[in-house]
């Protein structure tokens, strides 16, 4: 399976960055994903190539033109649902990860300046991702992270794809603690039961220490995690 990445920029330069080393790297010379830029400018018709403009009804910052940004996203695929980074978007999370390596493809739209014309939203069907509750500079770095979450999922990107099965937020938990040698670090050593050789104690004390980290890190996880185990 393969994926077909689009994203829209004002910054194309910006691209692979990250996106071009490691996992994602590798998968991008395998032709596992593919990645392609546009620049949002060369969509912008009048002399100065602008794609922003003052607000309407006043205020600071500049906002992101919809006649522009639609020419954008009209060059793009149709075939492939379309994304706009945004602080006000459904939170980004491990599930809707595994949701978008299975649309074999998408549009990224990475938004500027105080926001986007919210008449370019509605009328292209965009659909609007944050990545956590902060502000960014750019979509750009949202657009990183999404795709690296993504391009991971991939068949064949993974060496070992049992690895992927228990990394947190898989399972609804905190990934539990890791450990490698040597035995003894400035007097710590390995938990004895990692040692051991018996698996299904092993098994046992990881999943023990998942529900313990997640349980004291994050509260709002172990809510939903018990729900669901309550259920069941």
């Amino acid at each position: 399976m393969s994926f077909h990445a689009t994203v829209l920029t004002l910054y194309p330069e910006m691209f692979p960055g990250p996106l071009g080393c490691s996992l994602a790297g590798r998968a991008l010379e395998r032709n596992i994903w593919s990645l392609e830029t546009r620049q949002i400018r060369d969509f912008a018709l009048e002399r100065h190539h602008s794609v922003d403009d003052t607000p309407a009804g006043g205020g600071a910052g500049m906002v992101m033109k919809a006649d522009v940004l639609a020419r954008a996203v009209d060059s793009g695929p149709t075939e492939y649902p379309r994304f706009l980074m945004s602080p006000r978007g459904r939170p980004f999370d491990q599930s809707m990860a595994h949701e978008l390596a299975g649309f074999g493809g998408a549009t990224f739209v990475c938004g500027r300046f105080e926001g986007v014309d919210e008449r370019v939203i509605e009328a292209r069907n965009l659909t609007e991702i944050s990545i956590g509750d902060y502000i960014l500079s750019g979509g750009e770095t949202a657009a990183f992270v999404i795709l690296d979450a993504v391009v991971r999922l991939l068949p064949g990107v993974m060496g070992n794809v049992e690895s992927g099965h228990y990394e947190s937020f898989e399972t609804g938990l905190l990934e539990h603690p890791h450990y490698t040698r040597p035995q003894i670090f400035e007097g710590r050593p390995i938990p004895e039961v990692l040692v051991s050789g018996d698996h299904r104690a092993i098994a046992e004390w990881r999943w023990r220490q998942a529900e313990a980290i997640t349980q004291a890190r994050r509260p709002d996880l172990w809510a939903i995690y018990q729900r669901k185990h309550d259920k069941a």
